[in-house]
């Protein structure tokens, strides 16, 4: 077997066997396969698509790429979340230590910023100190001890996943539906976890832009889970413009803890307790006749626990756990911060009717918040704050600022101003906001 071969099988637009699809995975771990022959292929993917059943069988060639985690020496029953990627989307931060702190465990293993999208793993390490690479014994012991850990993608687990996740992120293959659902599915797999909520965004600032895809993603990893003996839920959440009003790394963790003590913008924390709310009712904390009333009744317990403190308190443990600086949570000034910060000022009076949340990633990304190359470095503390007003549905007075750049320079600032500013359209009539949530898939 070649791996050639099987490239210019896919490029032609034929169906690939399981033994070809595990043995370009064992190849491209053992590095075998090099960098330019798995972009080829998933070039050949993006274009080509894959059945349900290369999907199925690329997803657990990469989720027994490496170690199978089982949990249940640690705790009987596992829920994890996922989203499909977004900007502005830190709902890890506050919704593990939600559904943690009502007894749940809650452990994930997340990636790092992919394209326009933020990455859960770059904005946790943005607070100082936090470790996201622990073992396999560490991830168990943690689990065990608070209830909630959040890794990265180590040598041991799903390998192939955290290869090809960073290849895709600067090969322009991203968007491909097989691909994107592979990668969720193959780290929940090998992460042990019973009970999955997937987050699947859609909109300008997801890798699905319309509402059909989501929604057969959402299906297809519904499908994923099921054929592999796991229990899924799907939010198609909203992504036509930035969740909350943070993106950027410390920035995001900054908007997290104020929503974790009680405040925090009204889309984002509602997103949270959605989101976690999902997870209650998966676990099977709230069993009732009518599905929409249990739904309800998590959604209450999980917003009591940003009400209350607990939230809080669990997110303070869980990054202390991780060799986080407890003290730079406490005060989130002591986070990262960009020397530079300048206003975009609204060039006009009227409503907000428009924001391309794309174009905002993709502007921190130049801004140094993302990566444009395999293995960039990321810089926590520059990004773009929206006010309120810069929000879509909003009314703006001309020369009131609709949003903050935090640049590390003169040059990147002003370059950002200016491609955020073509990122905004506006009306003379109210344009409603958009829904947070299109649809539930239990």
């Amino acid at each position: 077997m070649r791996i050639v071969d099987i490239i210019t099988k896919k490029r032609d637009g034929n169906a690939l066997s399981r033994a070809e699809i595990e043995f370009f995975v064992q190849g491209y771990v053992s590095g075998d396969v090099p960098d330019y022959q798995a972009a080829a292929l998933c070039m050949a993917i993006f274009f080509r698509g894959m059945t349900p059943q290369e999907t199925a069988d690329l997803t657990e060639a990469m989720a027994r790429s490496g170690a199978m985690l089982d949990l249940h020496d640690v705790a009987p029953f596992i829920v994890d979340k996922h989203s499909s990627g977004g900007v502005g989307d830190k709902t890890t931060l506050v919704v593990a230590p939600m559904v943690a702190s009502l007894g749940v465990p809650v452990g994930k293993m997340s990636g790092r910023g992919l394209s326009f999208s933020g990455g859960t793993l770059d904005k946790l390490e943005s607070i100082p100190g936090f470790r996201t690479d622990l073992s396999i014994a560490e991830f168990k012991a943690q689990l065990r001890d608070i209830g909630v850990v959040v890794a990265g993608q180590t040598h041991e687990l799903a390998p192939a996943d955290g290869k090809l996740y960073a290849l895709r992120d600067v090969t322009g293959t991203v968007p491909s539906l097989p691909l994107i659902a592979s990668s969720i599915m193959s780290k929940k797999i090998a992460a042990g976890a019973d009970a999955i909520v997937l987050d699947v965004k859609v909109g300008r600032g997801a890798f699905v832009e319309n509402l059909p895809d989501a929604v057969m993603l959402a299906e297809l990893m519904a499908q994923l889970g099921q054929r592999l003996g796991r229990k899924i839920t799907a939010l198609l959440g909203d992504m036509s413009q930035p969740l909350g009003l943070a993106v950027g790394n410390a920035l995001e963790v900054a908007e997290a803890i104020a929503t974790l003590r009680g405040s925090g913008p009204a889309d984002f924390r509602q997103h949270c307790v959605d989101v976690a709310g999902e997870m209650l009712l998966i676990a099977g904390s709230h069993r009732a006749d009518d599905a929409e009333e249990g739904a309800r009744r998590a959604r209450a317990q999980a917003a009591a626990t940003l009400d209350n403190g607990m939230a809080w308190a669990k997110f303070r443990q869980w990054v202390a756990a991780q060799g986080g600086d407890v003290a730079c949570v406490d005060d989130p000034d002591r986070l990262p911060r960009a020397p530079i910060m300048r206003p975009l000022p609204a060039p006009r009076s009227g409503y907000v009717a428009r924001l391309d949340a794309r174009e905002v990633g993709y502007t921190v990304v130049e801004l140094g918040g993302g990566r444009s190359r395999k293995g960039d470095p990321i810089d926590p503390a520059v990004g773009v704050v929206l006010e309120t007003r810069g929000k879509a549905g909003a009314r703006v007075e001309a020369g009131e600022p609709l949003l903050w750049v935090h640049a590390r320079d003169v040059a990147t600032c002003t370059a950002a101003l200016a491609r955020l500013a073509a990122a905004y359209t506006f009306s003379d009539t109210v344009i409603p906001a958009p829904p947070l949530v299109h649809r539930v898939i239990r």
